[in-house]
């Protein structure tokens, strides 16, 4: 490997696969989700987590769908508007990349973020100076590719709710 190829895959690397990360598993309606998440970022995984072992995912739904995009959700209202009551600061590293597959914290603008979140369908790279990325889909990437497939109105919201039934640590 060159100098240059090894630099790019340094910093293409998770962020999980430096240090302890934690495992998250979303059952969903359409089949599970596990996430791995950045162990180098404190506020945003520690919020998530914090949020995942409140039960607070628990029965919410994906509410916005866009397929060759993402899938949203985390907004306990389900409108797109909900969230815990409080905002978290932007976190950003290096290697914040919205790449297929990564999950990102979802915000209305700066410093906004509290509880809704998206998983990347496909590279999304001009959303990195906004949306701070924190893990990675480990399996039911296939899950998350039919998620994005379904039926949706006007609005992005699927014709047929999709359900996070349960959020949990597994690791």
């Amino acid at each position: 490997m060159t100098r240059a190829s090894l630099y790019l895959a340094a910093t293409n690397a998770p962020a999980a696969a430096q240090g302890n990360s934690t495992k998250v598993l979303l059952e969903t309606s359409m089949g599970d989700i596990t996430l791995q998440l950045y162990s180098d970022m404190p506020i945003t995984v520690g919020n998530f987590e914090k949020l995942v072992k409140a039960g607070f995912y628990d029965g919410t739904i994906f509410h916005r769908v866009i397929d060759g995009f993402m899938i949203q959700g985390g907004d306990p209202t389900g409108t797109g508007r909900g969230g815990p009551g409080y905002a978290i600061k932007d976190e950003f590293t290096s290697h914040n990349r919205n790449y297929r597959g990564t999950i990102a914290m979802a915000n209305a603008g700066p410093n906004t973020g509290g509880s809704q979140f998206f998983i990347n369908l496909v590279d999304n790279n001009y959303l990195d100076a906004a949306h701070p990325v924190f893990g990675d889909v480990i399996e039911g990437m296939d899950v998350v590719d039919a998620i994005g497939k379904v039926k949706t109105n006007s609005a992005d919201r699927p014709l047929k709710e999709v359900k996070m039934l349960c959020a949990k640590i597994i690791a």
